[in-house]
């Protein structure tokens, strides 16, 4: 094989943690969003055991509520994130 192949080649051998840190590094709020999607279903599921007397169904949605709007509002920091960076924080030609 031509060196030119090996070089196109190499870049599909990346592992998934590389691929992960990669992107992190340029939207750096998907991270943040998939972390505090995973705190907020694992603290709902530690409730659980503790709900008292509401309705499994009522919890379920309290906390599908919850991890939405954290996951929405995560996504709406980066594209506000991402348009300040666009619009207003390149140095104008």
């Amino acid at each position: 094989m031509s060196s030119d192949t090996d070089i196109s080649l190499s870049s599909f051998d990346e592992d998934q943690g590389s691929k992960l840190i990669q992107e992190a590094r340029e939207a750096p709020f998907a991270p943040i969003g998939m972390a505090g999607f995973t705190a907020i279903v694992a603290y709902g599921l530690y409730r659980l055991k503790s709900k008292g007397n509401t309705k499994m169904s009522v919890h379920l949605i309290h906390m599908r509520v919850a991890a939405q709007g954290f996951l929405v509002g995560a996504m709406t920091l980066g594209v506000g994130d991402s348009l300040y960076q666009e619009f207003w924080g390149k140095p104008k030609p």
